[in-house]
């Protein structure tokens, strides 16, 4: 019995990536699905000659084409699933930890919104906002993504630019940040994005767009060793999401 055809799986990939963040450049399209650079130039190279897709020649930008681009089945499912597999775990993640938990999906080539929460118990506790949206590279959630996606200096800076910080952070600070984050698998973000606040985030690899969990928790509430456990504990949890590499 045969399996899935691993290039038509790839091209459902990149329709799906292009219904939910559009328009997005070659690199752009190849580091969020998983490609290289030429098999996402040939998968792409197909789907415009199919007509499914369309290039900007002045961007040198991809998007759908206009009969693709409101199909529904395209958009959301993933995403929808993902949630699903995720909910259970968060509270109890949440329960046992004691932080707020979030699961973040990539938007656009600009932002990142939150699609699904859970938080412990406690009398006193964070909460997260339903439905909030924050520049793609702020907090932790932006660090995890940007090492999870193993962006260039140029499109870290382009991220980077229009956060407004709560805590001053020079760029400098914030890209040896990144690295730290692709290092060990988790980033940090102390007190920068939210005054008080400590953030623990990590990439949910395999899945376009682009997906992460975070974990908050009060500034100076935990030791460094509880922070590293927490940020292993959130890495154990975004395995549990895709326990098979796809291209969902």
């Amino acid at each position: 019995m045969t399996g899935p055809v691993r290039s038509v799986s790839q091209a459902l990939a990149i329709l799906r990536l292009l219904a939910e963040t559009s328009p997005l450049s070659l690199s752009e399209v190849g580091r969020m699905v998983g490609l290289s650079p030429s098999s996402c130039l040939n998968l792409l190279k197909t789907l415009a000659s199919e007509g499914a897709v369309e290039r900007d020649a002045r961007t040198k930008t991809y998007r759908l084409a206009p009969a693709w681009a409101g199909l529904d089945v395209l958009r959301d499912g993933d995403a929808g699933r993902l949630v699903e597999r995720a909910r259970p775990l968060m509270v109890r993640f949440a329960q046992s930890f004691d932080a707020a938990v979030g699961l973040w999906k990539m938007v656009s080539r600009e932002r990142t919104r939150l699609i699904a929460r859970a938080e412990s118990d406690a009398g006193m506790r964070l909460h997260l906002a339903d439905d909030q949206r924050q520049p793609l590279g702020g907090g932790a959630v932006g660090r995890a993504l940007a090492a999870m996606q193993g962006v260039d200096d140029i499109e870290l800076a382009r991220r980077f630019a229009p956060v407004r910080w709560q805590a001053d952070l020079a760029f400098e600070t914030y890209g040896a940040q990144v690295r730290e984050a692709a290092g060990r698998g988790f980033a940090i973000d102390d007190g920068f994005a939210h005054r008080g606040v400590c953030t623990v985030a990590v990439g949910i690899a395999g899945v376009a767009p682009g997906f992460c969990l975070s974990a908050s928790i009060f500034a100076g509430s935990r030791s460094d060793d509880d922070i590293a456990a927490l940020g292993a504990g959130l890495g154990a949890l975004a395995a549990a999401l895709v326990p098979e590499k796809s291209f969902i």
